[in-house]
């Protein structure tokens, strides 16, 4: 098995603007998996949580340390590899590209999409979210006007935890609000950047505004203080930055209502997949983000979307230079194709 590693930039259209800064372009890694002719492909971008940083940098020279390792593994060999690879630490984002291709090379060799591989029904994927990032009222309402020029709208996320404080959170909301569509289900994201007692407020005032969720309302770290806001808040509170793998969801089940899986965080699909049976399992709702995505990571996830209550796979919409084609988007859908593997090709 031959593993070929290259990097490509993708400009977003509009820089993203989230409680710890903005993003306008990111260079991310493009990972192809050889054996037989066929050709698996996948994909890690850069992302930080927290303390932690998985940059362009380490995700590369790591990819290029497995390549050699992996000569004489197979596709198939999912155990072996997982055994060669154990004890180097990788982050997940290279987990994840390694993980997509593998997918990918086995579905091309069986001639089917994965969608159809693991048995799903395209018809349960809901709409997926577009995301407006912090900004001023005026600029945010311009936003959804782009997105509303670009595709049928039937859910948005709105990011806030603005540093200007939840005046500011509120009056940005209220704006997007006025100019979106009025069927529209709408979530915000705090991205960690509220304390406890604005997450408090906020889930009231959010709750009288139609709000359908909270997504990470407090900083990764500050999960104990989660009951305080659980009992208390009316509407249901998902966690992305304090959940990566399946390991972290029983801690969390007593104290959030669902998980956002992103295939960056969980290292690819198999693990995703452990995650939803985990999650579901506990009990808890279910949804798929994403980082810097291109439509290779995206049409990956868009494979398991029939397992999720709530979808925000936007990130490849966003993006002027976009080197890939795959799901598409029909009635605010992500849709995966009927081409085998992850049915991603060149755009």
């Amino acid at each position: 098995m031959q593993i070929q590693v290259e990097t490509f930039t993708v400009h977003k259209r509009i820089p993203l603007t989230i409680s710890r800064g903005t993003t306008a372009q990111t260079t991310n890694i493009w990972l192809r998996v050889m054996e037989d002719g066929i050709e698996g492909w996948g994909e890690a971008s850069p992302f930080s949580v927290g303390g932690s940083a998985q940059t362009t940098e380490v995700i590369l020279a790591k990819c290029q340390t497995i390549a050699p390792l992996l000569q004489d593994a197979t596709p198939y060999d999912r155990q072996k590899i997982d055994f060669l690879l154990k004890d180097l630490h990788l982050p997940s984002s290279v987990w994840t590209a390694l993980d997509l291709a593998l997918h990918d090379w086995v579905g091309k060799r069986m001639g089917l999409p994965l969608w159809k591989l693991w048995g799903l029904d395209r018809t349960r994927i809901v709409p997926t979210s577009v995301t407006i990032g912090i900004s001023s009222p005026e600029a945010a309402q311009q936003r959804i006007q782009s997105w509303l020029e670009l595709m049928t709208v039937k859910a948005v996320k709105v990011k806030l935890g603005s540093p200007a404080g939840i005046e500011a959170d509120r009056a940005m909301l209220k704006a997007v609000q006025e100019v979106a569509p009025a069927h529209a289900k709408f979530s915000v994201d705090a991205n960690g950047g509220w304390s406890l007692e604005e997450a408090i407020a906020m889930s009231h005032w959010l709750a009288d505004q139609g709000i359908t969720y909270i997504e990470q309302p407090l900083p990764e770290g500050q999960e104990a203080e989660l009951p305080i806001l659980y009992r208390q808040s009316p509407l249901p509170i998902f966690v992305d930055e304090s959940c990566f793998t399946s390991r972290d969801i029983p801690a969390l089940s007593d104290r959030v209502h669902g998980i956002n899986i992103k295939l960056m965080k969980s290292g690819g699909l198999t693990e995703a997949m452990r995650m939803i049976h985990t999650a579901q399992a506990h009990g808890l709702q279910i949804m798929y983000g994403c980082y810097s995505d291109s439509t290779l990571s995206n049409t990956a996830a868009a494979h398991l979307a029939p397992y999720a209550d709530h979808l925000d796979l936007d990130s490849h919409l966003n993006l002027r230079d976009d080197p890939f084609v795959g799901a598409v988007m029909q009635e605010g859908c992500l849709i995966p194709n009927n081409l085998p593997g992850l049915g991603v090709q060149h755009a």
